[in-house]
């Protein structure tokens, strides 16, 4: 049976708060559901596994940008405010469909492999080690601030050959970015961003070296290269994408297992559950809550619900990634669990290409906090944390006591 859903719940507070609570709710009455986010956009929110899955491998729906742009205001809300991003920023890989994305892609994906990134593994922890011994001493700090931010982005910074003084720029401006604030905030941190890579790329153009940002402006795939558009584009994507991911990984990885400390205790007891327990903590509660929107190209029917043509589609990565017929106890964290085939990073031809590099920091820095700091507690009441209003899941700040 179809059905076709007209009247739309919309996604407040509480969502920010709780999102696997609002999920719950939300896939009792089924799998699609048509909802308004705290942006005020309307979408269809998809947050069953197996829907989730097809959704994101279904070529009937499309990442064009410049077509979701031309559609987009006939679903927002009254008073709800569309907003722009320049083409500069927008146009890259995450953002298109075959064959550009082919294309594009083609011309990043070595660079990140397995293989591509594993020759990182020594500095990376080296920062981790720097990093530690920073905290060492401490009586109580912000994880993310001392830990997590500065590694994630040092790396990418480092590897894009991007100056790392600029990096709390880049924090202030991806966090704007990547939030739910509708406001002039958006619009200037998309201009001072664009600004700042646009002269980037210029100073690389005349001085290149041994970075991946030179390598990309004269990467070449049977003669093809990459646009000045496109270059800042993907300087955006791999920049924003290459530390938020890890940040938030390794943050909501801290905050679980303190919490938990039944699982704490088994994975110190055998670390070489570490591996796996990474694929835990991207299923159980992973960095990126709503996958970037996709646009219907013909009328769909998802999970026994009909979506016409031209409307938003939103898969809940980590709704998905709760539902209890794909991993059973879905809402409980189990470091031992084969998490594989969660969707933390997404699947199809959109797959993070990511992936291999957050799982390698994400791996050195947990296994560097568990061995450095091994009576870690946390510092404030769980009641107390605060998440970002944003498509990332992550918190404001992780107050712990490093020594205990």
């Amino acid at each position: 049976m179809v059905s076709v859903l007209d009247n739309d719940i919309k996604l407040g507070t509480r969502f920010i708060e709780d999102p696997y609570g609002v999920y719950a709710e939300l896939r009792s009455t089924g799998p699609v559901r048509k909802v308004e986010l705290p942006t005020g956009v309307r979408v269809w929110l998809v947050t069953d596994y197996a829907e989730a899955r097809a959704a994101l491998a279904d070529p009937t729906l499309s990442k064009n940008v410049r077509k979701s742009a031309d559609i987009i205001d006939r679903h927002l809300a009254p008073g709800a405010k569309r907003v722009d991003f320049s083409t500069s920023l927008s146009s890259h890989m995450l953002n298109t469909d075959p064959p550009n994305h082919t294309r594009l892609r083609k011309l990043v994906n070595k660079a990140f492999t397995a293989g591509g990134v594993d020759h990182l593994r020594p500095r990376i922890e080296a920062i981790t080690e720097e990093l530690l011994a920073g905290m060492d001493g401490a009586h109580e700090i912000d994880l993310l601030e001392a830990f997590a931010f500065p590694l994630p982005i040092t790396v990418i910074c480092e590897m894009l050959g991007v100056p790392i003084d600029d990096r709390d720029d880049f924090r202030s401006w991806s966090n704007q970015l990547l939030s739910n604030d509708r406001s002039e905030k958006l619009h200037n941190a998309a201009a001072s961003m664009q600004t700042y890579l646009i002269g980037l790329i210029e100073a690389k153009r005349a001085e290149p070296s041994a970075d991946l940002l030179s390598a990309l402006i004269e990467a070449s795939e049977d003669g093809d290269r990459l646009s000045g558009e496109e270059l800042v584009s993907m300087a955006f994507l791999l920049l924003v994408a290459g530390h938020e991911t890890t940040v938030n990984l390794i943050g909501n990885a801290m905050l679980g297992l303190l919490t938990r400390p039944d699982q704490l205790a088994a994975l110190k007891a055998d670390p070489t559950l570490l591996s796996g327990a990474i694929e835990e903590f991207l299923r159980y509660d992973g960095p990126v809550n709503l996958a970037t929107f996709r646009l219907t190209t013909q009328p769909l029917v998802l999970g026994g619900t009909e979506i016409p043509a031209d409307e938003f589609v939103v898969v809940a990565v980590t709704a998905a990634n709760r539902d209890e017929a794909r991993f059973p106890d879905a809402d409980q964290l189990d470091v031992t669990r084969n998490a594989g085939g969660h969707l933390a990073f997404g699947h199809g031809i959109h797959y993070c290409v990511g992936a291999p590099l957050a799982r390698m920091e994400a791996e050195i820095a947990l296994g560097g906090l568990l061995s450095r700091f091994p009576n870690m507690t946390l510092a404030q009441d769980k009641d107390d944390l605060r998440w970002r209003n944003s498509m990332i899941r992550g918190l404001e700040e992780l107050r712990v006591r490093p020594q205990g």
